[in-house]
């Protein structure tokens, strides 16, 4: 089919614009919200139509069309919006099944390298769109009037009364990112949190703001793989970390997380997720964004979990939670725009906006939402009842 004949069939809810590189204007669908699209190439309405999931992002990075006033994000959200279902049955094509865990290999050596290609982006532009604690995962907004800042300290809680800290407790922070999370929990609970990392610019940054903050004998980040580590501990928390790990390794992953943690001791496993079952990973982003990278479905977490010591204690589902964080990444980005382009370059710029802008399209209209999954190996680990987890 068609560009044109997929844009008459799948676009209802709101008005799409749309100019050819000779001028000539059509419209498709009706009413609000509206945006606009504008091709410079003509071949590249024909490479859309052949592979939307790759070639829209890959010709926007080209430089082969440009959104019209209404923006990138205006335009991303009414496509996306319209053809959620059309996406959602091509991930689950048989052959497309078969490639995702071809494209999931990601054994000790791969992880490292895979991780390297999106964390180990200089520091400065993590610090351009993220707040000022340097948290780049899902922001926790318990009121819509949240200021960014504010909305991550408030997931740093929530995830510290399901993790039932203790002064004295030994912590692991699988994936610690830029270390905010561990220095938090140190800091504000009384807790020593070993946290663990991939990539070589966070464990840099972590240090030195560790030491900056007088932390050093209560946190220690290393570079290592979960596969890696030993010791004991009292609680384990990895936020943000799981979608490296591919679904292959998902057994391994709980297996080694069982043998790390306490007999008494309670994990919080904070994972973006698919809600539409098993799928796969859009070609676009794993090619340039997230190489390996794959969300896992409830269905694919509960099969590796039964195969372990581990028991689910807990299950909550963020929705939108994770739209309005990359939405709010989306601004700060574009206010910094002509810098990052200048630092890098307008390719760089088109391809990072493209990521926000679709990743927040993905949580607001298709089967994206976060995970938060607390386990135990004991009944009595944590309370039987849940308002232990509201309590300030």
């Amino acid at each position: 089919m068609t560009l044109f004949g997929l844009l008459e069939e799948y676009v209802r809810e709101g008005t799409l614009h749309v100019q050819l590189p000779d001028g000539t204007r059509r419209r498709f669908g009706s009413g609000q919200p509206e945006a606009s699209i504008l091709f410079t190439e003509p071949a590249t309405i024909r490479r859309i139509a052949y592979d939307p999931g790759f070639e829209f992002g890959q010709t926007y990075m080209e430089g082969a069309w440009k959104p019209g006033d209404e923006g990138l994000r205006a335009l991303l959200q009414l496509t996306m919006n319209n053809f959620a279902e059309m996406f959602d049955q091509q991930r689950r094509y048989p052959l497309n099944m078969v490639r995702k865990l071809l494209q999931q290999g990601n054994r000790i050596r791969r992880a490292y390298r895979n991780v390297s290609h999106h964390y180990d982006l200089d520091e400065w532009l993590f610090r351009r769109f993220l707040d000022t604690g340097m948290f780049y995962s899902c922001a926790y907004f318990e009121r819509p009037d949240m200021t960014l800042e504010e909305a991550q300290i408030a997931k740093c809680r929530h995830i510290a009364l399901k993790l039932r800290l203790q002064p004295g407790m030994r912590v692991l922070d699988i994936g610690s990112g830029w270390g905010g999370l561990a220095m938090h929990l140190a800091s504000e609970y009384g807790v020593s949190v070993d946290g663990l990392t991939l990539s070589q610019e966070q464990l840099r940054v972590a240090q030195e703001e560790c030491s900056r903050r007088g932390l050093d004998e209560r946190v220690a980040f290393h570079f290592r793989d979960y596969r890696e580590h030993e010791g004991q501990y009292d609680r384990i928390v990895s936020v943000g970390m799981f979608e490296h790990v591919g679904q292959p390794y998902y057994t391994a992953f709980f297996r080694q997380l069982s043998d790390l943690l306490k007999e008494d001791g309670v994990a919080l496993l904070h994972t973006i997720g698919r809600t539409n079952g098993p799928g796969t990973t859009n070609a676009w982003l794993r090619r340039y964004i997230f190489p390996g990278g794959y969300t896992p479905a409830l269905s694919e977490l509960s099969a590796a979990l039964e195969q372990t010591p581990l028991m689910v204690t807990d299950l909550e589902v963020w929705r939108l939670h994770y739209a309005e964080t990359l939405a709010e990444w989306y601004r700060r980005f574009e206010s910094v725009r002509a810098e990052v382009a200048e630092r890098f370059d307008e390719r760089f710029c088109r391809m990072w906006e493209f990521y926000l802008a679709s990743c927040e399209g993905t949580f607001r209209y298709w089967d994206q939402v976060v995970f938060h999954v607390q386990m135990a190996k004991r009944h009595d680990a944590v309370p039987v009842t849940r308002d232990y987890m509201y309590r300030t």
